[in-house]
């Protein structure tokens, strides 16, 4: 039960930074959905880069990250649009994990 309760917090915890990132750059040159793609693909980076244990990763990092946020900026877009930022948010995303993984093996010399 303290396990679920200290995801929940990091949950919390993420969701709030997510808010904070979003109200600071939301109104920048990067627009919102800008903004969105670069807190996705940071999430990714770090899940791959530390591989945390549940707490940071699926609290933290689950609640930073928003795959519903994502959702919903696509349902107020046109088709073209959407498929596009859909097909760069998972390249990205993917892209980011990867490139977080790959520095655990150069630094483990792999």
């Amino acid at each position: 039960m303290f396990q679920a309760f200290a995801v929940g917090l990091g949950a919390a915890c993420g969701a709030l930074a997510r808010y904070g990132v979003t109200a600071a750059l939301g109104g920048s040159a990067l627009g919102l959905l800008g903004v969105l793609l670069l807190i996705n693909a940071l999430g990714s980076f770090l899940m791959g880069r530390f591989r945390p244990p549940a707490v940071f990763g699926t609290g933290f990092l689950g609640g930073f990250t928003s795959f519903s946020a994502f959702a919903l900026a696509l349902t107020g877009a046109a088709f073209l649009p959407a498929a596009g930022y859909a097909v760069l948010t998972v390249v990205a995303c993917v892209g980011c994990w990867w490139l977080g993984d790959s520095l655990i093996d150069a630094k483990a010399g792999r």
